[in-house]
């Protein structure tokens, strides 16, 4: 899917009312789990991987561009193949040369100057190949270190949202108001709503919101309603994953070589999962032709 194309589906999530669900498999394997949902409840979805999890799961975007494009043939779906969390710009462009439709440049960390720098020269290299590009002001932290390799929380500044989003041109944003990464401490974490809304209605760009596993679904109802038009999901299904399946973290390689049954069982659990999230959660299904 081209950048119009994504853009449209974004703009279509937030005037209807929905979120689109970015899934991470965090393996090849799950990669159908997400396509089987999106297809049985006719909901766009995105289907996401950070470069931290290539390294973690010792794959590489080509390993993982592969083994999408070559399931998402099989499937009736409108989804998206989207690069999460990746600081280094040089990543963002091997994953784009490797089939990538959308990825994320995640400069959060680094002074604002440099992050607005690189995230614009990333917009530059990405739009006139047709791919989206997500950026981040603030930083979303949390318990799993996984997607992020930080733990540090620093809320976004809406006045500064604007500014960074106008100059860059991205066409994502992520954005830090309260949700985290990981296992969350607490049952439903206080979410600065006040903040999300004022940031909407500074920045045109699509509002993203990390750190969906764990949420209770009024939470993320009421961030669609303040603007939010995608949400990441990646712990939840990694938790099912290895509670069918026995395992802990380990290489996509190891993954592939578990017994056919065990695998099947694990998609079919993992694909019901996110079904449930996008019906509701999201309140993306039954949103396509």
């Amino acid at each position: 899917m081209k950048r119009p194309e994504i853009l449209a589906m974004l703009r279509q999530a937030r005037e209807g009312g929905y979120a689109v669900g970015s899934f991470s498999p965090r393996n090849t394997v799950l990669i159908r789990s997400v396509l089987s949902a999106a297809e049985a409840e006719r909901s766009p979805a995105m289907v996401q991987i950070s470069a931290n999890e290539l390294g973690w799961f010792s794959l590489d975007a080509e390993d993982f561009a592969r083994a999408y494009f070559a399931a998402v043939k099989d499937y009736r779906a409108q989804t998206v193949l989207h690069l999460d969390h990746t600081k280094d710009p040089e990543t963002v462009y091997r994953a784009i040369a490797a089939g990538f439709e959308s990825v994320m440049f995640d400069g959060s960390r680094l002074p604002y100057e440099e992050n607005l720098r690189i995230t614009r020269e990333v917009v530059a290299y990405a739009h006139p190949r047709g791919v989206c590009v997500e950026a981040e002001l603030g930083s979303i932290g949390g318990a799993d270190k996984l997607e992020t390799g930080s733990d540090e929380t620093l809320y976004t500044d809406p006045l500064q949202a604007q500014e960074f989003a106008e100059a860059t041109g991205c066409d994502l944003l992520a954005v830090s108001v309260g949700t985290a990464h990981g296992v969350y401490p607490v049952k439903n974490p206080r979410i600065d709503f006040e903040r999300l809304a004022a940031i909407r209605s500074r920045v045109s760009a699509a509002l993203v919101l990390h750190g969906g596993s764990g949420l209770p679904p009024e939470t993320i109802h009421r961030a669609v309603r303040e603007g939010v038009s995608k949400v990441n999901i990646a712990t939840d299904l990694e938790l099912v994953f290895q509670q069918v399946t026995g395992t802990g973290r380990q290489p996509n390689a190891l993954t592939e070589q578990l017994p056919q049954s065990v695998k099947d069982q694990a998609i079919a659990q993992v694909q019901a999962l996110c079904q449930d999230r996008m019906r509701h959660y999201l309140l993306s299904c039954d949103r396509l032709a």
